[in-house]
């Protein structure tokens, strides 16, 4: 049987607060291999970046791993102790995360900041250690790095400590790396150039990348496979082309139809209509039902599984089911 290098198994993240327990991922089961892109898509509060955070395991105080396993080479994290996850985390997995301008800290220089996780992950110290901080700053495209290394964050314009932090996560050649919307508060322009850069570095290290975004365009030509998720599980999953041309899950269908393309500039968008659930109280069936135009009543009552629609697409719909169900009976 083939090993993957990360295999998420069953995962349940929950979040326990004051009002009750928050079931913010709630079953999510995914592969992931040496090389590959993994987009996961969604809303906010869809479960997209605790899964990514659960991976890491640097959840907030209230938040906990209430099930399942996440194998890393075959080794199940949730079992680690902390000190191994300190390992693991920058050596083997690193994270971008959504805000560049919060992410670094204020009070220290860029050279200090990238110096401090190359010597915790490396044996490089002092100027090997600057020395490897010069050469990754000039990796993602930083100009005049052994000046950037002396200046602070707020010196820096948001593309360049967006770099500065792809640096910082790429200073340990990791085998993993997790970009939590890493171009949220970015313009376009500069979110073009940080996907590409991404990309180009994921080709040039060989590293495996799971991109977490709520934007379906931002991911079309980037992503090997896709997965979509809502109220903390995949509604639907499989290769790029799949999820675009060929989408079997209505929420996937709403999100391809309210992003503009150069087709239908003219025509309106069609937004998702209704709100996003309250993950305190999720529904006894499929948690998109309440915004679903083509729900059925069985969606109100069970929980739909995900059914094969190839052997490169695979999607949880109850609407799937049927027609596979009535293509069964004709054959």
């Amino acid at each position: 049987m083939k090993e993957h290098l990360l295999s998420v198994q069953d995962l349940h993240t929950s979040f326990f607060t004051d009002n009750g327990e928050v079931q913010a991922v709630n079953g999510v089961s995914f592969n992931l291999d040496p090389g590959e892109i993994l987009g996961i898509v969604g809303e906010s509060g869809s479960g997209k970046s605790v899964t990514a955070y659960s991976i890491m395991q640097i959840l907030a105080d209230t938040g906990k791993i209430t099930g399942g396993h996440i194998l890393y080479k075959g080794q199940d994290l949730t079992t680690w102790s902390e000190a191994q996850m300190r390992e693991f985390r920058g050596k083997c997995c690193s994270i971008i995360f959504q805000d560049p301008m919060t992410s670094l800290n204020p009070v220290f220089t860029i050279g200090s900041q990238l110096r401090e996780a190359i010597e915790l992950h490396t044996s490089r110290k002092g100027k090997e250690a600057k020395a490897r901080a010069i050469e990754m700053l000039e990796l993602v495209g930083i100009n005049e790095p052994e000046r950037r290394i002396k200046q602070y964050p707020h010196e820096l314009s948001g593309g360049m400590r967006q770099r500065v932090m792809i640096a910082m996560a790429l200073a340990c050649e990791p085998d993993i790396l997790i970009a939590d919307e890493p171009t949220t508060a970015l313009d376009v322009t500069i979110q073009a150039q940080i996907l590409e850069l991404i990309q180009s570095l994921q080709k040039k290290l060989g590293m495996a990348v799971i991109l977490v975004t709520h934007d379906l365009g931002v991911i079309a030509d980037m992503c090997d496979n896709i997965v979509v998720m809502y109220g903390g599980r995949f509604c639907e999953r499989g290769t790029a082309a799949e999820i675009f041309y060929n989408p079997k899950h209505e929420y996937t269908k709403g999100l391809l139809r309210s992003i503009p393309t150069a087709g239908n500039m003219k025509k309106k968008l069609i937004p998702i209509s209704g709100t996003p659930i309250n993950m305190l109280n999720l529904p006894k069936g499929c948690a998109f039902c309440p915004r679903c135009d083509a729900a059925m009543k069985i969606c109100l009552e069970a929980v739909p599984e995900e059914i094969d629609i190839n052997e490169n697409h695979r999607a949880a719909c109850w609407m799937n089911i049927k027609e596979a169900a009535l293509a069964g009976k004709e054959a």
